[in-house]
């Protein structure tokens, strides 16, 4: 028997008789069969119901191949009927069989007939009455006497339960829980545990792992004279499994038949090689295993059962490595909102940056850093970010802006960060002179009011709902550090300041792949001094301004070094319009004019000047560093000097330069020519010798396209996806969000380009610049930094690619190793087989 051909329900029965659990006689129906029985072909009855032996009571259960999938409800106590229930009464008394009787009744005329329920709720009626009441019903609406043929019951049972999983809502449902569209249904046909008795009888389930914390701890409920699941949904009357001073437990009632489930619990566990689940009866104090199901468990359950189980050997550490989802290390790393909590959306945009935070509303950096600075909680809300949010971004708890999508501003800070972040709430408008946000139909709320920000789905609440934790345990650790034994491509993260490098670090980055060193400049005074060296009026100006700022670089980088520890740290060289360190608005405009001594005339003609129709393909990159030398002289000096003061006191260190936006190999010449005089200049200066790589990032295709020739000069390629992307549709990373939902609904992009790495595409480009590079360079070290560094799909790339590793947010890096690790795995996983066709099947 196998779970793809009748589910795996049934095939977890088949293991539990196998394994010598007292599961009654069971019957298992294949896809193929209940397919027929959906077109009206059913199977033979008679022999179907032989091994139930004569006057049966049955229940049947649905078998889907994945239990996520769902399915219909299961249908229990088929076979009673006027003859069974007289027979009844008198083994277990009138009120206990009458009891079944009804609820058979209501639940054939609900669930198969498809009858109105409201029509068999008797409140007024009690035992006897109330059957008679029933059977009365149900035939005034079905035109027809209730049937006494248990092979008719069965028949329509088996035929309502095929035909509802063919249905649209049932169909839609289960592929929006990432079912095939062709899933097939198996069903299970079992003889019925009362549950109801004389001596000691009723239903329970029982769990020997919590399913919030998967550590050890037996968790379930027991309810006497009761069928199925009763002994959860009606909690007032269940009582405990394990001794326990509040009140009665199955341990004391029943101690046999609560160790044999213990016992059973352990035999489960290693058998079956998961944390089980199991349902069970009594029957005169006869103990029924009726069904075992893995276990619900939260993202730090999930993480610690496998663990656990790879720790007892139950499961080898690879599959242990597989069974985690990437998306489960991401909701640990950060708060979530509880999934139990009461959820009022106000709007929803794009998860930028998952994790949930709850604050006050602020309209601006300001005001996030002046709430900061009361240790009051803010969510900093804009219409988009610029540089010159960062540091109100570093001051809120959650970032929401109306424009942008998965690669804007705000979201690639806010996953650096590890901010939650939603963008792209186009929905939502601010109306600053009332200090509001506007919601969909007209809802406002003002600065002040509590909203909380949820990255990981997307949707901003009113209020506080209640919250779970970040969780990073020893398992988590444990997992990763099997990830890193397995995987075979290196992950780096994208560090701007010593605080992201130290979370890298946390996360065991194997270095920093991409240091914003632009992002620097807007830390504390710095963006004064900045908008002071904009307005010099020659090089020998700006070199005297900047002289005040290198020694901020320098102590940044020695930072860096040595949190790193001798691990690669890779710094990107400036790349950003200077515009952006300028002040849009006049108010802004006046101020600087102020700290400047200027008239604002000035200040206002300089900001037209430097303004660019399209700053992101203008003046930024390497074409600063070619027209404006003096910040790329600062920075080399910078950076090397502080290389010296880590390897001069005897600690490992291991620079590497990236120039940005390279499109022509006389960019790198040149720049190369000026870094070299500047690393044998700090050599001479401070008596250190050392050594460092000099490499480009590749975001432009011309970039990519004359790989080749680049690598004379640069001894890395780092791929960013980002612009790579951007240059390659055309398409602008902040503007997009405006139409993309219309373009991947309509199929004209599979998926958002700049979400998921377009393989096609960008991947070509990709390719041919990593192909070309080791051509004109075997020894070439090939990379993406990009965001898309730490999704699956661009980790699966960059390993068929052979490039040697990925860099990414510093929260993606623990994804990035498990999903690496997992995809290494995989190759090495025999293909599955096909489904075959099989006849019913009993178990007994």
């Amino acid at each position: 028997m196998s779970a793809a051909v009748h589910g795996g329900r049934a095939k977890c029965l088949q293991r539990l008789i196998r394994l010598g659990m007292p599961v009654p006689t069971t019957l298992a129906l294949s896809f193929d069969a209940v397919l027929q029985i959906a077109k009206g072909h059913l199977p033979d009855l008679a022999a179907m119901l032989d091994p139930f032996g004569p006057s049966p009571l049955l229940s049947v259960r649905p078998s889907s191949q994945d239990p996520d999938w769902g399915g219909p409800g299961a249908i229990l106590n088929i076979g009673m009927n006027d003859e069974s229930h007289a027979a009844l009464s008198k083994r277990v008394g009138e009120a206990a069989a009458t009891a079944l009787y009804v609820r058979f009744v209501q639940s054939y005329a609900i669930h198969v007939v498809r009858l109105d329920p409201d029509v068999f709720d008797f409140p007024n009626l009690s035992d006897a009455s109330v059957l008679r009441a029933a059977l009365e019903t149900f035939e005034a609406e079905a035109d027809e006497p209730f049937p006494q043929d248990v092979s008719v019951q069965l028949s329509e049972v088996l035929r309502s339960m095929a035909r509802a999983w063919d249905g649209t809502s049932a169909r839609l449902l289960r592929e929006a829980k990432g079912a095939p569209v062709d899933a097939g249904l198996g069903l299970v046909v079992q003889a019925l545990a009362l549950g109801v008795g004389a001596d000691e009888s009723g239903s329970g389930v029982i769990q020997f792992v919590s399913s919030a914390t998967g550590q050890p701890q037996i968790i379930g409920r027991y309810l006497s004279q009761s069928q199925g699941r009763e002994a959860l949904n009606d909690r007032a009357g269940a009582i405990y499994l394990t001794s326990d001073p509040r009140g009665p437990a199955l341990e004391d009632i029943s101690p046999d038949n609560f160790a044999a489930l213990v016992s059973y619990g352990a035999i489960a566990r290693t058998r079956l090689r998961e944390e089980m689940q199991i349902e069970f009866t009594l029957e005169d104090n006869v103990l029924h295993i009726l069904d075992a199901v893995r276990i619900q468990r939260s993202s730090r359950a999930l993480v610690q059962i496998a663990v656990a189980l790879a720790t007892d050997e139950v499961i080898p550490r690879e599959e242990a490595v597989m069974r985690v989802p990437p998306n489960a290390l991401s909701e640990m790393l950060h708060r979530q909102v509880d999934p139990t909590a009461i959820r009022d959306i106000i709007v929803r945009g794009i998860g930028a940056s998952p994790g949930a935070a709850t604050g006050r509303i602020v309209l601006t950096a300001a005001e996030a850093q002046a709430s900061a600075a009361r240790g009051e909680a803010c969510i900093l809300v804009r219409r988009e970010t610029t540089p010159e949010d960062i540091r109100g971004m570093h001051a809120a708890q959650a970032v929401l802006t109306m424009r942008g999508g998965i690669t804007s501003h705000a979201a690639v800070i806010g996953r650096g960060l590890g901010v939650p972040c939603v963008v792209g709430a186009s929905d939502l408008t601010i109306d600053r002179k009332r200090q509001e946000i506007v919601a969909p139909g007209g809802r406002r709320f003002a600065s002040g009011d509590t909203i909380t920000v949820d990255g990981t789905t997307g949707t901003v609440l009113a209020g506080a709902p209640d919250m779970l934790e970040a969780t990073l345990d020893d398992a988590f650790q444990t997992l990763l550090a099997w990830a890193d034994d397995f995987r075979d491509i290196g992950v780096r993260a994208n560090a701007d300041t010593p605080a992201d490098a130290q979370t890298a670090s946390n996360f065991a980055a194997e270095g920093i792949g991409l240091c914003r060193t632009e992002h620097m400049f807007f830390e504390g005074d710095r963006l004064g001094v900045m908008r002071e060296m904009i307005f010099a009026e020659t090089a020998d100006d700006r070199r005297v301004v900047l002289d005040r700022l290198m020694p901020m670089q320098r102590a940044d980088f020695v930072k860096l070094f040595s949190i790193m520890d001798g691990r690669p740290v890779t710094i990107r060289l400036f790349d950003m319009p200077l515009h952006e360190f300028l002040p849009y608005d006049k108010a802004g405009q006046r101020d600087l004019a102020e700290q400047l001594a200027m008239p604002v005339s000035i200040v206002t003609d300089r900001v037209q000047a430097l303004s660019e129709y399209n700053p992101m393909l203008g003046m930024r990159g390497v074409r600063q560093g070619i027209a404006v030398p003096e910040i790329y002289d600062m920075q080399a000096r910078a950076i090397f000097e502080a290389v010296a003061d880590v390897a001069g006191r005897g600690l490992p260190v291991q620079p590497e330069i990236m120039i940005p936006l390279i499109s022509a190999m006389r960019e790198v010449e040149l720049i190369k020519g000026r870094i070299d005089a500047i690393a044998a200049a700090v050599q001479r200066e401070t008596g250190v010798s050392f050594a460092f790589k000099l490499g480009v990032m590749v975001e432009t295709p011309r970039a990519a396209l004359r790989a080749q020739d680049i690598v004379k000069y640069a001894s890395f390629l780092s791929f960013g996806t980002n612009d790579l992307t951007q240059m390659t549709y055309g398409l602008s990373r902040d503007d997009a969000g405006r139409f993309m939902s219309a373009y991947v609904q309509q199929g004209v992009y599979e998926e958002d380009p700049f979400h998921t790495l377009d393989l096609d595409g960008v991947g070509e480009l990709l390719a041919i610049g990593a192909a070309r590079g080791r051509a004109g360079r075997p020894d070439v070290v090939v990379s993406i930094c990009g965001e898309h560094g730490g999704t699956r799909a661009a980790i699966g790339f960059c390993r068929t690619q052979k490039f040697n590793y990925v860099s990414c947010s510093p929260f993606r890096v623990p994804l990035a190793r498990l999903s690496a690790a997992q995809l290494a795995l995989a190759e090495q996983m025999p293909a599955g087989g096909r489904r075959a066709t099989m006849p019913p099947i009993s178990m007994k």
